[in-house]
């Protein structure tokens, strides 16, 4: 299988990643601000160093495509709830609408990732 054009999808994770990266930091630094130091080192490490040989041009730990989906659902995941967490709802609404959107178009995107797990185990 054909890994898809995805330049729409990726413009609308990276939009959700940068939210996670501002968001849950944010939620957290009410908590602590080593959790919130954790946080972005989690949500922009993970991705950084574990990626799915085909779906970024340097990997440097290779893992499945089911991997790289749930390091994408973490990111989504955290840009909601911290969203809603930490500022009003207008702003949360729209990240919701942000969110919902990328999962949709990520849609061609995983069935690829979920299809070189089979080519590759």
């Amino acid at each position: 299988m054909e890994k898809p054009d995805d330049r729409i999808t990726s413009v609308l994770r990276f939009a959700a990643e940068l939210v996670a990266w501002v968001a849950t930091p944010w939620a957290l630094s009410t908590y602590s601000w080593l959790l919130a130091v954790l946080a972005v080192v989690v949500l922009i490490g993970l991705p950084a160093v574990f990626s799915t040989p085909g779906d970024k041009t340097h990997v440097i730990i290779p893992v499945s495509g089911t991997v790289t989906i749930l390091l994408v659902l973490l990111q989504l995941a955290a840009a909601l709830i911290a969203a809603w967490s930490a500022w009003p709802a207008y702003a949360a609404v729209l990240v919701s609408l942000l969110v919902a959107t990328t999962l949709v178009t990520e849609r061609h995107r995983w069935r690829w990732l979920v299809s070189t797990d089979r080519h590759t185990g």
